[in-house]
């Protein structure tokens, strides 16, 4: 809640946050600090809330939660991400 009162501070005051301080999912802006509270996906590049994370892996979802691409299971995560940023680079993707 505390989030949530320095956010309507903020917003009050006449500033705003850039579109990649909200989570891509439930689109409420990401706690600070921001580091703590999102998870970033090198398959789609989105910012995800840790609680839409949460909710995805409850559920069962162990995939990306926004596209649902399968993450890869061994190796190293920033080689992985490297991987996946490089994929979407040679695809030309806009995003």
């Amino acid at each position: 809640r505390a989030a949530e009162l320095k956010d309507e501070q903020l917003y009050s005051q006449g500033h705003q946050r850039p579109e990649e301080d909200f989570c891509s999912i439930c689109t409420l802006p990401i706690p600070l600090p921001m580091g703590e509270h999102l998870a970033l996906n090198g398959c789609c590049m989105k910012t995800i809330c840790i609680g839409c994370l949460f909710a995805a892996r409850k559920r069962g979802i162990f995939d990306c939660p926004f596209c649902r691409t399968p993450l890869p299971e061994t190796g190293n995560d920033a080689d992985n991400m490297l991987a996946m940023i490089q994929a979407r680079v040679a695809k030309k993707d806009p995003t």
